[in-house]
């Protein structure tokens, strides 16, 4: 294989401990690595002014003290991408007063997490096309707290293990049209090389598919999450693999696509791959 097709390593310094919880110091430690965020978005310098932008949320969470993303498998009826792994996110409509604000408003409607439950920590980029190049998609990321009122763990010190989530109380409160199922999948997941089949972005610039056929049976203690679960249709082999299209290769679900390219420059950011 060329060195041009060489995929990114695995890397041993990254900035957080991916073994401990989410604190408020390592989310500061995540936050001076990303872009900070703009006060308008008359500041960004448009790919195409005339293209049309969405914007998606990477939600970093701890789930039983475990750090993670949590993530979404879209639903079967929707018309693009359908049970495909993705962020929360969507087009920016014209009421939005901003891209972050359009994030947010999408993390309400399809998971049901009021703004007031995130922590907002910066910008990832620089931000790419859709499949088809109609959109540009800007990623954020934040901190999701278990209810609102983030202000109530002030107390907690910098080394305190910030709130955890509940998957099933999110999965009560999911949009079922948009959103499947949804996900949390920890930070030491990603550097599991067993997950981890390098790919092509766009045919031209490596980076991580991860597979996570497995985690969506890790609930299964959980009725109610758990009943909730069916088959997702799954790409054939042999299909070329920069489409982006289905839900993974060689019969697995894999986050992967721009998905999976945005997911790996945040594992370059937080140094846990060069």
């Amino acid at each position: 294989m060329s060195s041009s097709h060489l995929i990114h390593s695995i890397g041993s310094s990254s900035c957080v401990n991916v073994s401990k919880p989410f604190t408020k110091g390592s989310l500061r430690k995540i936050q001076t690595l990303l872009k900070p965020l703009l006060t308008s978005d008359t500041g960004r310098s448009l790919v195409n002014s005339r293209k049309r932008n969405a914007a998606v949320l990477i939600p970093l969470c701890n789930f039983h003290n475990v750090p993670g993303i949590l993530f979404e498998v879209r639903g079967k009826s929707m018309r693009t991408h359908s049970g495909e792994v993705s962020f929360p996110g969507g087009r920016v409509d014209e009421n939005d007063p901003s891209f972050v604000a359009a994030a947010l408003r999408e993390v309400e409607e399809e998971l049901g997490v009021h703004s007031s439950r995130v922590e907002l920590l910066g910008e990832l980029g620089p931000p790419e096309g859709n499949l088809t190049q109609s959109m540009t998609v800007w990623p954020f990321v934040g901190f999701l707290y278990p209810r609102p009122g983030k202000d109530a763990f002030d107390d907690l010190a910098d080394d305190d293990p910030l709130p955890s989530i509940s998957v099933a109380a999110i999965m009560d409160e999911i949009s079922e049209d948009e959103v499947h199922n949804i996900f949390h999948l920890p930070l030491a997941a990603l550097t599991s090389p067993t997950r981890l089949r390098s790919s092509m972005f766009r045919g031209q610039r490596p980076y991580w598919a991860v597979d996570v056929s497995d985690v969506q049976a890790q609930w299964s203690n959980d009725a109610t999450y758990a009943d909730r679960l069916f088959p997702l249709p799954l790409r054939a082999e042999g299909v070329a693999d920069d489409s982006e299209v289905g839900a993974g290769k060689y019969g697995k679900l894999e986050i992967w696509g721009l998905t999976g390219w945005y997911l790996s420059l945040f594992m370059q950011t937080l140094r846990m791959c060069q």
